[in-house]
């Protein structure tokens, strides 16, 4: 029996699709939490329980995660087009079940470091495919929007638990009790997505079958049919707008394991209480989560370039910021200009690669763009242990800054405007795409 007949009539649209759209961003909420449980805690774990004394291996764990979930995007988007999305969501729930079961009784550091494996399989597969489906419903005309939505509620939630870990640490201990919030939101994402969500790999084919090509003819070259490796080189390092996206997203991430591993510990040791360290460590991703409930959207008017290359030089000033201050009230300040930044970049990066990638291979394109994205975080580990180690902390965060600011430029002189308006486009062959 053919797709079609199976499910409700597809028609591609926000409005449209408003029930399953706002499910899937309740889910993707619950993909956040389950990384916001680690956020305030874990780096202040590695140190008192587990005796990680030098930054590198402190930051063995981020390193796991970012591994796993940057090799785990690429797939995701692969087995999202051959098995379907739903699937692939399921999968990603079920792996992350054991993850605060292994935190919480973790005898080793090697047991944190095997959570956090399995954490970066389950949040390359729930997250990818969380943002394909979205992708798949709106339709061309509100990506950003629907970017927007989808990254704010995964790191809105990142940054409330991050912060109701730190004072549940505060008031009970770092184990177990931070690490319950976990186990509910495994939960409660495993059930919403078994039950309730449904499958819109549909809408995808839909959407390539009526596909509109851009009326400057800067996509021609870019065949409905392309093979992985083919999608892998355009998305990686041939299509400008392609793969300047995909080194701006790692760069991006780069700051982001930075700023979860070596953050609270800079933090601390200028004497700041756990309880505090939890308001920095959640007030940087708060803004960048509630941000992009705007940024996304203006993308959609105002394009995307300009609002990417000025988001990394944003968070390039708070990084500096950061190195430079002493003081909660001006950390305060870093962690703001930092979630704006990130909020400019987040979801814009993700609407360019829906932008410019055929829906026909789409999901693999953004697979691989998650892939390089979240490889940010192993290379941020990596790269700020050493030079922490060598250097300090400071210097790590000012070497940081430096890339953060030359991937602007990099976006700025490589980069072309994706977003074509499509107001004198065909509606009809769209279902409502404009909804």
């Amino acid at each position: 029996m053919s797709l079609r007949a199976t499910q409700r009539p597809i028609i591609l649209g926000l409005r449209q699709n408003a029930a399953q759209f706002f499910l899937l961003v309740a889910v993707n909420a619950l993909v956040g939490g389950m990384l916001g449980q680690e956020r305030t805690v874990l780096p202040l774990l590695a140190e008192s329980e587990f005796g990680q004394q030098a930054y590198t291996a402190a930051l063995t764990y981020i390193l796991a995660f970012g591994v796993a979930k940057a090799a785990t995007n690429y797939f995701a988007g692969t087995w999202s087009d051959r098995h379907g999305r739903k699937p692939v969501l399921v999968a990603g729930w079920l792996i992350a079940v054991p993850v605060p079961l292994l935190l919480i009784w973790a005898p080793t550091w090697g047991w944190v470091v095997a959570a956090n494996v399995l954490l970066g399989i389950s949040q390359g597969l729930t997250w990818s495919t969380t943002v394909i489906m979205k992708i798949d419903l709106v339709g061309p005309a509100r990506r950003g929007f629907a970017m927007g939505l989808n990254e704010a509620a995964g790191y809105v939630a990142v940054a409330v638990t991050a912060l109701a870990t730190g004072y549940l640490a505060e008031a009970y201990g770092l184990r177990p009790a931070p690490f319950l919030l976990g186990i509910a939101y495994a939960a409660l994402g495993l059930g919403l997505s078994t039950l309730l969500v449904r499958e819109t790999r549909g809408h995808a084919r839909l959407e390539a079958a009526n596909h509109v090509a851009r009326a400057d003819g800067r996509h021609d070259h870019l065949h409905q049919e392309l093979s992985n490796r083919q999608v892998f080189t355009q998305t990686s390092f041939r299509e400008p707008a392609l793969s300047s996206a995909s080194q701006a997203g790692l760069v991006n991430n780069l700051i982001d394991g930075l700023a979860w591993g070596l953050f609270p510990v800079l933090f601390a040791a200028a004497g700041l209480s756990v309880g505090r360290i939890g308001i920095l460590a959640a007030l940087y991703p708060v803004v960048w989560g509630f941000g992009q409930l705007f940024t996304g959207a203006l993308s959609d008017r105002w394009g995307r370039k300009w609002l990417i290359a000025t988001g990394m030089w944003v968070q390039a000033l708070g990084l500096a910021l950061i190195a430079l201050a002493d003081a909660f009230t001006w950390w305060a300040v870093a962690a703001v200009l930092l979630g704006a930044g990130t909020a400019m970049v987040y979801p814009t990066l993700l609407a360019s690669i829906g932008d410019v990638a055929h829906p026909a291979w789409r999901a693999r394109s953004v697979g691989i763009y998650r892939l390089w994205r979240d490889g940010g975080f192993a290379v941020g580990a990596l790269l700020a242990g050493v030079v922490a180690d060598a250097f300090g902390i400071r210097a790590a965060v000012w070497t940081v800054a430096a890339l953060t600011a030359a991937s602007g430029l990099v976006v700025a002189v490589r980069m072309y405007e994706t977003h074509q308006r499509r107001t004198s486009a065909p509606s009809a062959p769209q279902g409502g795409a404009n909804g």
